[in-house]
């Protein structure tokens, strides 16, 4: 079987390709912008907003995971999205997974599920068979806010809220099992950490490993728009982000399941662990 990973240059995209790395029936194809003819799997070219590239691209693959991209633009990741599931319908790819996001529901630009909602339901109309892998938020990424809001002196939110970390390494493990694996036709999966963790917790946890008293400080919408202003983030990614702390309020990452064991078969990391490795650790 032939299994190909479309974002392969991502942090993501390269721990689903290690993870199917040496695993028997399977022949791994990367696709990304960026191939690298050195690596272990066969690397391919493919640009998502080069959509004919990924005909070629995706030619003679039985499954295909297809990993958003960071788009720099309002709708870019929508029109990526859509082009890459045209590709792999043309390209004639059996089926077809696609990395979504916990609490995905209808939305309008530039808020962060507008274009994995469009995906999803591109891909359920037109794919032979699919299956969707939806993340919670990224522990890793919650580190980073962490060392930041030591730094500032509080961490920051739009309200109180429940979000279940998930890290990056257990949802690329839980990506390669459903890619690997049978009986997945037409699933949706969520790949969660062991547990949900409120604002107050968060900041709690950061305190406790850092050794440095740490609050939880709920702001206005439009504060926290000037903050990541100022920290000079571009103003359509500060949509972007706050479309997802407002996704944290409305309780869409408020979610735990099984699934990351149920696909890969391990028993996904704490926030605490992912933390004090990331954050606090030598690693």
């Amino acid at each position: 079987m032939r299994v190909g990973v479309s974002g392969a240059s991502g942090k993501l995209g390269g721990s689903v390709l290690d993870h199917l790395a040496g695993q028997a029936g399977l022949e791994v194809v990367g696709i990304s912008r960026t191939p690298d003819p050195a690596a272990a799997y066969n690397a391919r070219f493919g640009d998502y907003d080069q959509p004919e590239t990924l005909d070629a691209a995706y030619a003679g693959l039985d499954r295909l995971l297809i990993i958003p991209t960071v788009a720099l633009a309002p709708g870019q990741r929508a029109r990526q999205n859509l082009a890459a599931i045209d590709a792999a319908n043309r390209a004639g790819v059996r089926h077809v997974v696609f990395m979504s996001s916990a609490g995905t529901r209808s939305r309008a630009e530039p808020d962060v599920w507008a274009s994995y909602f469009a995906a999803e339901q591109h891909l359920m109309r037109t794919a032979a068979q699919w299956s969707i892998l939806r993340m919670n938020y990224y522990a890793e990424s919650f580190a980073d806010e962490a060392k930041g809001a030591l730094a500032q002196g509080a961490l920051v939110g739009l309200g109180e809220n429940r979000v279940a970390f998930v890290s990056r390494a257990d949802l690329a493990a839980a990506a390669a099992g459903l890619l690997a694996g049978k009986g997945h036709e037409g699933a949706i999966y969520t790949g969660t950490g062991p547990r949900t963790w409120s604002g107050t917790e968060r900041a709690e946890l950061v305190a406790r490993l850092s050794g440095t008293p740490l609050s939880h400080v709920v702001m206005t919408t439009d504060d926290l728009r000037a903050r990541f202003l100022q920290a000079g983030l571009p103003p359509h990614i500060v949509e972007v982000v706050l479309s997802i702390r407002q996704g944290f309020v409305a309780g869409g990452f408020d979610i735990v399941t099984g699934d990351i064991e149920r696909l890969s078969g391990r028993t996904p990391r704490s926030l605490e662990d992912v933390l004090a490795e990331a954050a606090f650790g030598e690693g």
